[in-house]
């Protein structure tokens, strides 16, 4: 079973993650996912535990628990259908409000300009 394991301390290492589900069962796996480009801990990472029993039984006695300071969120994880798309599509639509509403001048030009190249589509 594939875990999720959320806030996690930036101190925490992988081999950290992986003591502390080995107590309830083999681990088959443990990463805390980082930034590509400075290799900070994004405070959250995943665990592989190949007996859904034992994988179940930690999950019920961590999450909640405190670890360096912080209360972690464990949870069995669930790939979502269009994971990576629906937070990408989240954003675009975050920026494209602040920028319709940061610049009108963008709305008008900008926007008439695309209509115009969608009506020379046509």
């Amino acid at each position: 079973m594939n875990i999720y394991v959320g806030n996690l301390s930036w101190n925490l290492k992988d081999q950290d993650l992986a003591n502390l589900f080995a107590s309830h069962g083999e681990v088959a796996s443990a990463k805390i996912v980082t930034d590509k480009f400075t290799n900070r801990s994004k405070g959250f990472g995943f665990v592989e535990m190949p007996n859904d029993d034992q994988a179940q039984a930690a999950i019920a006695a961590l999450n909640g628990t405190e670890v360096d300071g912080r209360n972690i969120v464990v949870n069995e994880s669930r790939p979502k259908p269009e994971g990576e798309r629906s937070g990408g599509g989240g954003g675009f639509k975050k920026r494209s409000f602040g920028g319709g509403g940061g610049g009108g001048g963008y709305k008008k030009s900008g926007g008439g300009g695309y209509r115009d190249r969608g009506g020379y589509n046509d």
